[in-house]
């Protein structure tokens, strides 16, 4: 029997880590909590997270718990894993495997990996999962750039692959669909005027379709945190233009919840960029990528080249959905599950630890040039948020203070 124990630490990994428990084989024992950092998600966000899985118990009311540092500490200590899944942005996945949760006995392989698209593949990324024996993506591509990656910075294990857990979550159509869905991306487009005409492309097709149902589906209200900060949130946007004249209030509907439910009522979907265009073709409803504002590794769409799914805000108001070109699927996301190897290496790297013939990874920021933003990290961590704020805005005002002389 193998025990795995999984942290969370925001709204996309814990989705992320709730997934992968769930395609385990029969016979692992599996515990999931989600570490407190200043991007905790909000109750609203743990529950969507966890919605259609095995996490939120048989009827759907169980949330995993939120657990300081040191409660999750003493939570391994009980729990004893044999391995650990660090579901965790690139910091908190460093100071966790190098400090929090270091030292226990024995020693639980360390696996960790990103929770959506990682084209292209990134040094960073490597550098602070660089201290778990295995990473974690989900197409050829991802495998052969993070490996490549790998073996020209060392450090780290190896580089497993797994279906993306998001994809299997859909549940047949209910009722009619004439839903169209715009999945809203945290990091981009980054400019105010960017994402206000993807709003007033969205407006123009509602005014256009009445018999749509335009909904733009958001990963976190505006008083919540999600995993990226988000400088211009979008319904924020859309009071201000309904405000001003610019749009009708209620011709597009903001609503939060898990992805696949409302991808079972889509006729249509779109986004700039998000891993919930892969969860739409899992569920075969034609979408858009937009590529009006480039399509580039800085806007996260590279992926999508080739994918016969790129469009601009003129298709959106005239609701030109695409389906994807086959060839691309079979090579991004949606391989032969007989090529998904991860629990079957986190199973290999298990027996190895127990038999001591496991040489644990070795972490690239070990050194002390590295020791001052392990120590952030780790303030994030063990520092509630709400103080963690005050002292960051004494700070801020401290900096102008000083510059004012």
């Amino acid at each position: 029997m193998t025990r795995l124990l999984a942290v969370a630490d925001s709204d996309s990994y814990l989705k992320w880590a709730a997934g992968l428990l769930d395609a385990l084989p029969e016979g692992w024992t599996t515990d999931l909590a989600v570490v407190r950092t200043p991007i905790t998600p909000s109750d609203g966000q743990i529950a969507a997270a966890v919605s259609g899985t095995r996490s939120a118990g048989p009827g759907g009311d169980v949330a995993p718990p939120v657990l300081t540092a040191r409660q999750l500490r003493r939570a391994a200590e009980r729990f004893r894993p044999d391995a650990i899944l660090l579901a965790c942005t690139g910091p908190v996945v460093d100071a966790l495997a190098a400090e929090i949760l270091a030292g226990l006995t024995p020693r639980p392989v360390l696996v960790s990996g990103l929770p959506g698209i990682s084209v292209p593949a990134t040094e960073k990324a490597w550098l602070f999962r660089s201290g778990c024996d295995l990473f974690v993506v989900h197409s050829g591509r991802e495998v052969a750039e993070f490996s490549a990656i790998g073996r020209e910075l060392g450090g780290g294990g190896g580089v497993a692959l797994a279906r993306l857990p998001y994809l299997d979550l859909g549940a047949p159509p209910v009722g009619e669909r004439d839903r169209v869905i715009f999945a809203t991306q945290a990091k981009v487009p980054r400019r105010r005027e960017e994402r206000e005409s993807v709003l007033l492309a969205l407006a123009a097709l509602a005014e256009a379709r009445p018999d749509l149902d335009v909904v733009v589906k958001l990963r976190a209200r505006d008083d919540e945190r999600q995993t990226h900060n988000e400088r211009h949130h979008y319904e924020r946007l859309w009071r201000e233009m309904a405000a001003a004249g610019r749009v009708r209030q209620d011709a597009v509907r903001f609503a939060a919840g898990p992805m696949h439910e409302h991808l079972t009522h889509a006729a249509g979907f779109v986004t700039v960029s998000s891993t919930a265009a892969l969860e739409a073709i899992a569920q075969n409803v034609p979408l858009l990528v937009l590529s009006d504002f480039g399509v580039s590794a800085e806007m996260i769409n590279l992926v999508f080249e080739g994918s016969g799914c790129l469009g601009t805000l003129e298709d959106l108001a005239k609701a030109d959905f695409r389906t994807p070109a086959a060839d691309w699927c079979q090579a991004n996301y949606f391989h032969d599950s007989s090529a998904t190897d991860w629990a079957g290496r986190v199973a290999a790297l298990v027996d190895d630890a127990r038999a001591g013939r496991l040489v644990p990874a070795r972490s690239l920021l070990d050194g002390p040039e590295h020791a001052a933003a392990r120590r952030r990290a780790r303030l994030r961590l063990e520092v509630p948020p709400k103080v963690l704020r005050y002292g960051y805005r004494a700070k801020r005002r401290m900096r102008r203070y000083l510059k004012a002389f």
